[in-house]
This record gives C-alpha cells, sequence and structure tokens, in this order.
C-alpha cells in the first residue's frame, strides 16, 4: 500500500464559486470551517477560465516575439506550456494545476484534439495517391521506409532479446514518430509559410498523403506486434478484428451513405443541417467505442477518410467547426501536452533513453537525405530539393499527441516524454526558418524580361489571363476582350482562370481543362463557363485561341495560381474583376474584401502588366446592323486619360490597340499642369510621353484633347464630367506617384489601390454608368531598372 493514493472527494462538487466576495470580506473568527477555508479558485470553472486565459496570453506573448524570427504558433503554445509545468514554476504550479484541474483541462483538449484529428482525415483526399508521379511516389515511400531501416536494426541490437523483450517492443513502437511523415502537421506548416499552393507545397502535400497513409498501416501493425508480444496472439488477433470491423463499417457502410446523401443534395445549395449532426453523432459514437475498444490513436482519422472531401458535406462540416477547433481547443491541447513537463534535468542513464535519443540523431537525419535525393536526381533545383526534405521532416501536433498519450497509458515515464518534447520543439523551431530560407516562391516572379502591352511585338499573339469568381465576371470580362480588337493579324491568347475558394479539403487544385482531367470540381458553373468563352473563341476563329483552367485554393494564397499562370504563358497582361458589384440602379450587389486584397497582391508581385476592371453592367458591344454602310455602324465610346508616367504609356498602348476597330471611337484626354514649362532634355519621362503622344495627334481615327489643370479638385470635376460621355475609360494605376494634376486627391482616396484617378473613376458618387479600366505596367521588372527607359528597351 505504499504507493497508494487517497483521493478526497467534495459532494456536492465544487463548480460555480461564489466570487472574489467572500473570499474578501469573510470573517476570520468565524466558526464555520467552509466559509473560513473558501478559496474562489478551489473551484472548478472558474480555475478552468482563468487557466484558458493564462494559455491563450501567454501564447500570444510569446508569438508576438517569436513570430519575427520565423518560428509558428505551435512553438508558442508548446513554450507557453512548458512555462506553466511544473519543470518551470516548479512547487508553485501546484497553486494552478490541482489533479483535478488538470484531468477537466486534459478531457477537453483531448477531446478538441480527436475532433482536430477527425477535420483533418475529412481534409484530405485519398483520391491523390491515384494521380501520383513516380518522383511524388518515390519521396514519399523512401521518406518513411529509408528511416525504417535504420530504426530496426538500432533497436534490434540495443536489447537483449531475452530479458529486455518489453523496453525493444516499446521502442520500436516509439520508433514510429521518427518513422512517419504526418499530412496535417505539413498541412498547418505549409498553411502558416503561406506556401499550400506553391509549385513545392503541392508536392510536399501530395507526398504526404502517401506518406501519412503508409505510416498509418504501419502504426497499426506495430500497435498489433506490440500487443502480441505483450499479451498473447489472441489479444492480437481480438484487437486486429476490431480494427478490421471498424475499417469495414467506415468504408462499406457509412461512405457510401455519404455519396448517396450527396447525390440528393442540388448543385451549389447548403449541406442540410441534419446531415452534419448526424454525423457529429456518429463521430460521438464512434469516439466512444474505440476508447472501449482501446483503438483510439487512429479512429478519429479513419472515420474523416470516410466523409468526402470538399463541397457540399466536407466544406460544410469545415466552415462550421474548424476556426473553433483551431482556435480554442488546439492551443489548450498543445499547452496541455507541456504540462507533463516535470523537470528539465533529463537523464539519460538506462539503455531506452539512450536509444531514443540516437534515433531522434539518426532518422531525422537519414529522413532528409532520402527526401532530398530522389527531388535532386529529378532536376529539382537544389534549394528546392532541400527545403522539400525539411517539410516531410517535420514534426508537430501529431508527434505530441502520440507521446501524450504514450505517458497518460504509464507506457514511457516523465522523463523520456520530457526528451521527446524537446525534440518536437526543436525540429518544430528549425524546419520553418530553413524553409523560408531556403525557399521563395515570388522570386520567380521578378525577371529581367519585359512582358508588358509596350514591349509586345505587333502582329504576334498577345497574350492574356482573365481571372473569373463568379458568373457575373464571366461576360464582363468576354466584352472587354473584345472591345482589345483581337484579329487574324494580331490575334490574342486568352487564359480563362476560374477561381474556387479551398473549403472542405487540405490540398489545393490547379486544372487545366485542355487535359480533360475529371475532377469534382467540374461543376456546372465551370461548364457554362468553358462554354461561354469557346462561344467567344468560335465567333472570332483565328483571331482568339481560349485555355480555361481552375484553382481550388485558399483567398489569401490566390495571388499565386494567378501569378504562377501568367509566368508559365508568359502572359503580357493580366485582368482581374473589382472586388465590388453594383446593380443597375447602382445600388451596391456585393462588396468582396478578400478579392480587394487578392488584387492588391497580383499588383505587387505579377510578371507582367495588370488591368482591373470595374464593370458598371455596360461593358456590351454594339451589334453589327444588317445591310448597313460603315458610317452607320454604332460606335463604342472609350476615352485614355493621361497625365505621363509608365503606367499610363501602358494604358496609353492598349488604348490604341483598341481605337484599331472601326466601331470604336477613341479620346484621349491629356491633362497638364498650368505652369508646365518645356521639358528638360534629362526629364526622360516627358520626352518619352511626348514621343508616344505626337503619333495622335496627328492622325485622324483618335480625338486628342489637352486641358491645362491647377490642381487635383479641377482634375476631378473634368474626370467627373466624362463619365457620363463615354463607355470605357482607362487609365494608369499612378500608384504613389506625386503630380500637380493630383494633388490634394490621394487623402480622400477610399480603394487607393486603384490609384487617384482609378479611385475616382470606380466611386459610386459620380452618378455615371461608365467602365473603368485601371491599368499598371509590369513592376516586378520596373523596379530593378530605370522606369523611364521602358519606350527604348
Amino acid at each position: 500500500m505504499a504507493n497508494a493514493t487517497r483521493v478526497c472527494l467534495t459532494i456536492p462538487p465544487k463548480i460555480q464559486s461564489a466570487g472574489l466576495g467572500p473570499d474578501i470580506f469573510r470573517n476570520k473568527s468565524d466558526d464555520n470551517i467552509a466559509a473560513a477555508n473558501y478559496k474562489w479558485y478551489n473551484y472548478s470553472l472558474p480555475r478552468l477560465e482563468l487557466q484558458i486565459a493564462l494559455i491563450f496570453v501567454l501564447t500570444q506573448f510569446f508569438h508576438f516575439f517569436l513570430k519575427r524570427l520565423g518560428l509558428p504558433l505551435f512553438t508558442s503554445q508548446l513554450i507557453a506550456g512548458l512555462t506553466l509545468s511544473h519543470a518551470i514554476l516548479h512547487d508553485k504550479s501546484d497553486v494552478l494545476w490541482t489533479d483535478e484541474s488538470i484531468q477537466v483541462l486534459g478531457t477537453i483538449a483531448t477531446f478538441g484534439y480527436s475532433f482536430f484529428l477527425f477535420l483533418m482525415g475529412v481534409k484530405m483526399d485519398p483520391g491523390m495517391i491515384f494521380t501520383a508521379n513516380k518522383r511524388t511516389i518515390s519521396i514519399a515511400l523512401l521518406s518513411v521506409i529509408a528511416p525504417l531501416i535504420c530504426v530496426v536494426p538500432i533497436i534490434l541490437l540495443s536489447f537483449d532479446p531475452i530479458t529486455e523483450q518489453v523496453p525493444k517492443v516499446r521502442t520500436l513502437f516509439l520508433s514510429s514518430s521518427f518513422v512517419m511523415t504526418s499530412f496535417p502537421v505539413i498541412t498547418l506548416l505549409l498553411s502558416e509559410l503561406k506556401i499550400l499552393n506553391s509549385e513545392l507545397g503541392r508536392l510536399a502535400l501530395s507526398s504526404a498523403i502517401i506518406a501519412d497513409l503508409f505510416s498509418l498501416f504501419l502504426l497499426i501493425g506495430g500497435t498489433l506486434l506490440g500487443v502480441w508480444i505483450q499479451s498473447g496472439g489472441n489479444a492480437a488477433l481480438t484487437e486486429f478484428i476490431y480494427v478490421m470491423a471498424f475499417v469495414a463499417f467506415i468504408f462499406l457502410v457509412l461512405r457510401p451513405a455519404m455519396l448517396m446523401v450527396i447525390r440528393y443534395i442540388p448543385e451549389g445549395k447548403p449541406m442540410y443541417e441534419t446531415c452534419i449532426y448526424v454525423i457529429i453523432l456518429i463521430f460521438l459514437v464512434c469516439l466512444f467505442l474505440s476508447r472501449l475498444l482501446n483503438i483510439t490513436l487512429i479512429t478519429p482519422y479513419i472515420l474523416g477518410l470516410a466523409i468526402p472531401h470538399g463541397p457540399p458535406l466536407g466544406s460544410a462540416l469545415v466552415e462550421k467547426f474548424e476556426r473553433m477547433i483551431n482556435n480554442l481547443f488546439l492551443p489548450v491541447f498543445v499547452t496541455s501536452c507541456g504540462l507533463r513537463m516535470k523537470t528539465l534535468d533529463i537523464e539519460l542513464g538506462d539503455t531506452l533513453m539512450k536509444v531514443n535519443v540516437a534515433l531522434a540523431v539518426v532518422c531525422p537525419f537519414v529522413k532528409l537525405i532520402a527526401c532530398f535525393l530522389p527531388s535532386y536526381l529529378t532536376k529539382m533545383p537544389m534549394k528546392d530539393a532541400l527545403a522539400l526534405a525539411f517539410l516531410m521532416s517535420s514534426k508537430g501536433i501529431i508527434d505530441l499527441g502520440l507521446f501524450t498519450a504514450l505517458y497518460d497509458l504509464n507506457i514511457i515515464d516523465h522523463n523520456l516524454v520530457g526528451f521527446m518534447f524537446c525534440v518536437i520543439l526543436y525540429v518544430a523551431s528549425i524546419v520553418p526558418v530553413m524553409v523560408k530560407y531556403l525557399y521563395d516562391p515570388t522570386k520567380k516572379y521578378a525577371g529581367y524580361n519585359k512582358r508588358s502591352l509596350m514591349h509586345w511585338k505587333p502582329y504576334s499573339e498577345l497574350p492574356i489571363v482573365s481571372v473569373i469568381h463568379v458568373p457575373d465576371n464571366v461576360n464582363s470580362v468576354i466584352n472587354l476582350l473584345e472591345a482589345t480588337c483581337p484579329t487574324k493579324e494580331n490575334p490574342m491568347i486568352v487564359n480563362v482562370l476560374h477561381l474556387i475558394k479551398l473549403s472542405g479539403q487540405a490540398n489545393p487544385i490547379f486544372i487545366s481543362h485542355q487535359k480533360k482531367r475529371r475532377t469534382n470540381f467540374t461543376n456546372s458553373y465551370s461548364e457554362n463557363l468553358i462554354l461561354s468563352f469557346d462561344k467567344f473563341e468560335g465567333s472570332n476563329w483565328g483571331a482568339v485561341s481560349v485555355n480555361a483552367f481552375t484553382a481550388v485554393s485558399p483567398p489569401n494564397l490566390m495571388h499565386d495560381d494567378i501569378c504562377t499562370l501568367a509566368l508559365d504563358k508568359l502572359a503580357s497582361l493580366i485582368i482581374l474583376p473589382f472586388h465590388r458589384r453594383w446593380y443597375i440602379d447602382g445600388s451596391i450587389e456585393s462588396d468582396q474584401d478578400y478579392i480587394r486584397t487578392l488584387n492588391s497582391r497580383v499588383l505587387e508581385k505579377a510578371p507582367c502588366s495588370v488591368g482591373i476592371f470595374v464593370d458598371r453592367g455596360n461593358m456590351k458591344r454594339p451589334a453589327m446592323p444588317v445591310d448597313s454602310s460603315p458610317d452607320q455602324l454604332p460606335s463604342y465610346k472609350i476615352a485614355m486619360i493621361f497625365l505621363g508616367g509608365s503606367d499610363d504609356r501602358e494604358a496609353f498602348t492598349l488604348a490604341k490597340r483598341m481605337a484599331q476597330d472601326t466601331r470604336v471611337v477613341l479620346t484621349i484626354v491629356h491633362l497638364t499642369p498650368e505652369n508646365e514649362g518645356s521639358p528638360h532634355h534629362e526629364d526622360w519621362n516627358a520626352v518619352i510621353d511626348n514621343e508616344m503622344l505626337r503619333e495622335v495627334k496627328s492622325n485622324g481615327y483618335v480625338s486628342y484633347m489637352e486641358k491645362a489643370v491647377a490642381d487635383g479638385p479641377e482634375t476631378a470635376i473634368i474626370v467627373h464630367s466624362m463619365v457620363t460621355e463615354f463607355d470605357l475609360i482607362i487609365v494608369g494605376r499612378r500608384y504613389n506617384m506625386e503630380s500637380p494634376q493630383t494633388s490634394g486627391l490621394q487623402q480622400w482616396s477610399e480603394f487607393p489601390e486603384m490609384g487617384v484617378l482609378g479611385d475616382i473613376l470606380a466611386s459610386v458618387d459620380h452618378g455615371g454608368k461608365c467602365s473603368v479600366l485601371v491599368v499598371q505596367q509590369q513592376e516586378t521588372v520596373i523596379r530593378s531598372r530605370n522606369r523611364t527607359n521602358d519606350f527604348f528597351s
């Protein structure tokens, strides 16, 4: 009885406290023992609230400093747990952490962790295994097999096969953490590094899915082997039957039922709430049964794999619960795991500790080499291959959860779990820093080749990338493209990119519809989009070629898809829809902040020129009447406001191309400062501007107007007067460019990313229905060169 523990229970249980009042104003001479010993923090609810508050305060405090070093939030959460643990606070931790409070917090944290595993299973797409290429498969398998080949001999040679059978089995099971590659860990890391939909991120995700499923089979096999060695063949057979019965129910009964439910949901309609609640009920029942049958490590994850990823079911579950799980339960879980740290004095005395230290050194190194070699040998750049190897070797919440569960089950002691936490903390901290150092996806956008309309060779195909968010964008973009006058002499290649928010799955998707790839995202909207652009191509046969693509990405990473496509297709212009749309009566129909942020990022990083199109609903090509003479053709009135600078010259070039259409009436409005003198020969911008304007001053197919303005308000008056006279006005962005013509206008901008004139024309207070195109010349090259040399290069 020396090791017995006496537990005292208070009836009724102490949950709600009476607050600080009785604690402050109590009578110390009171004979009531309960009143004399009253402490508000001895009640479970206020103690739990205090613990969670401390967890969040410490986590955000550490993350405020560590994020500047490139460390992820997971590192801050684990350090917060170590700070609150007995290893740091020593006996003072007993005031905050009693055995009962740790059980309450641990119960909440474990439930949240189980829910997290379930959602990660929902977001995984196992079908990617069948579309993976040889490089992906080789990286995935080698990342698991290579360290496994090193682990087994070390363990077998380190323990006596007769007297140390139990520690040998435990070490074999523990080695799974060093061997396995976790899909949830890599997904969270890629999201935090914001490279989820980059080329490296897609390769890492595809490899992680294969490696994770392979590791899952090894984990199940290792668990059954351990049960067989410790408890005999009958116990192992029984657990094997439980696992197989559970897997069979999930994939032979539950998944077909889910697929059948999805078929009855109309496309584009939200999932029935009843279905979501039924799935949560199934999750809770399976979680309860798995704990009875002792197969808790895999249950939530496998159950999540049975739920079809993506819309409508997977996305509905993720959108409803992911924010709560990731922002509330996961920080509590990670920090509560850190509380298991009892001491910083880790002893390396016994064989079990020495072997695990050796594995902690050897396995990551072997995994790095195993992932680096197939990547590098398949012509991947060395830095990218190293970054991928570090990603595949990362550790995180899954490893932390595994060792915490083993510690709670008394399979490992506090000495070993403390060492493992230190290893996880070190790897989780060093990997993101190394990946950031080795891999920068934005570097590829900056080059030394000009990709703009000014430098496009006449009588050659003009490559354009057009972005589509919603169905209303289709007709407006097609009308704008038709206005650019595609002809057989000046043909155009249109690369249409349909952007869809990533929801209900972890892996982003990029689809080329030319390859006829079948996918769950080929819905009626995508089909209608493709049909509309095919019709546009057919009506301009020989003058327009259309390539359609679909990208499923997180909103904060969509700009990478746009810029990558523009880079791959050598585009000269990207056309982006404005984030705000209006009804016919001028009232606002929708205002999407994420599209506004997306446009700003594309403007900053695009490898070519960019145009933001503000559609007022009037962008419709005038129909040509039958048997009409050229003088009777309906006209399309376009104006270009010219102030000077590279962006205005780019907009001027596009306007001249439009003017080649006989049905387009183009007017160039040149706004000059009143006190402007003759340009000096050193002012190359003015020389280039005058050289470009000289041509239109003398020809007859373009109207040219020159107006002198004193300041910005006078410019605004002129611009406002034009919105009722033209169908489309083209302006240069001129971001952060000061000039007398726009002085005093920037501080009143509603959309500063549109430039001064673009902001005036995009605002709703001018009362006109004139569409606007704001053009910016290629920035990624202009910054590395002299902006005024673009005319002569």
